[in-house]
């Protein structure tokens, strides 16, 4: 890849060099395109909003989230600031960098939901195709990214979005067929292996990789253990949502409307237990290395997912600030998802 990152290397270098006051804008954009901004927009949907629009653009971006780490590990390729330290990094980032996260999960997140709300709002569409265009230059801009990141992040993005959309209502039939025992199997097994075949590949494929001496920018300490942990906390979150919108459905689901001081305090609510569950794990002697850490990591983010689409919405529900799905709508958001 050092010929091609080469010849990218000029496109970061120019944007680069169209000032720093775009650095300040820049930096909010990118934010559109992380995970953890998208979570909360989508924990702000499946809370006060659309239970199962929330849910199913949630278990989007995991299953999203997961292939990019994934094929992080596998590539183990550089980033512009990490290869030529000409390129100023202007984000922080300890994974490796291709595909581009925020590219791909863009172009599946927003994507997703423009083809969901395109029917009820014309402009759906061309906002997300505006908003993703936008990110992809902010991580081009930021020193990040090169243009092969990017272009593979949204190559993939597509892809994905398309196997949704084409796919998963036949998924979910097939899923809601199966008891509830097997679905947390098997959505055990969908965030397990994963993370575990790309710590065999960095373990014993990729035993004693360093940084090549080609890359003569700044690089993270242990980048490789930290890709690898990514996409064990990535498992967490996508079995805790997996299996915790399976339960949900099970016990009948919940509505997500009402008036709207009852959707206000259940966002409000909601984000307080999150921010508590947090701030526990900092707090918390976890092991921060090694196996035990990455076990750690999907341990708290699992906890974390399942209290977002399981506890929080039975709290919602017993304390009178939701109600169960009504007969007429638990058939189609019974899948959670």
């Amino acid at each position: 890849m050092d010929a091609v990152w080469d010849a990218e290397i000029a496109v970061n270098r120019s944007v680069q060099g169209w000032g720093g006051w775009l650095e300040p804008p820049m930096e909010v954009v990118t934010t559109l395109g992380s995970q953890t901004l998208m979570i909360g927009l989508l924990s702000l949907v499946f809370w006060s909003v659309d239970a199962g629009l929330g849910a199913r653009a949630y278990l989007v971006l995991m299953g999203s989230a997961m292939v990019n780490g994934v094929l992080k590990v596998g590539t183990h390729g550089a980033r512009p600031a990490w290869y030529d330290f000409t390129v100023r990094p202007m984000s922080q980032e300890s994974t490796f960098g291709l595909p581009s996260g925020h590219s791909q999960n863009s172009m599946a997140v927003w994507g997703y939901l423009a083809a969901r709300l395109r029917p009820r709002w014309r402009w759906a569409w061309p906002v997300a195709g505006v908003l993703i265009a936008l990110i992809v230059f902010s991580r081009l801009y930021l020193g990040v990214h090169f243009t092969t990141d990017v272009v593979a992040g949204l190559a993939v993005g597509a892809l994905l979005l398309w196997v949704v959309l084409r796919y998963e209502d036949a998924a979910l039939r097939w899923w809601r067929a199966r008891p509830l025992g097997a679905q947390i199997g098997l959505a055990f097994a969908v965030s397990v292996v994963p993370a575990i075949a790309a710590w065999a590949y960095t373990a014993f494929v990729r035993d004693g990789w360093t940084v090549p001496d080609s890359w003569t920018g700044s690089v993270p300490p242990d980048v490789a253990a930290e890709s690898v942990a990514h996409v064990f906390a990535v498992g967490g979150g996508l079995f805790g949502g997996l299996a915790g919108l399976s339960v949900l459905a099970a016990r009948g689901w919940y509505d997500a409307g009402g008036t709207v001081v009852a959707r206000v305090s259940r966002f409000v609510i909601g984000i307080a237990g999150v921010v508590l569950l947090l701030v526990l794990t900092e707090v918390a002697p976890l092991p921060a290395a090694g196996v035990a850490g990455m076990a750690a990591e999907y341990a708290a983010n699992l906890v974390l997912a399942l209290w977002g689409v399981l506890a929080a919405p039975e709290l919602f529900v017993r304390t009178g600030l939701a109600l169960r799905a009504a007969p007429a709508d638990a058939s189609g958001a019974r899948v959670g998802t």
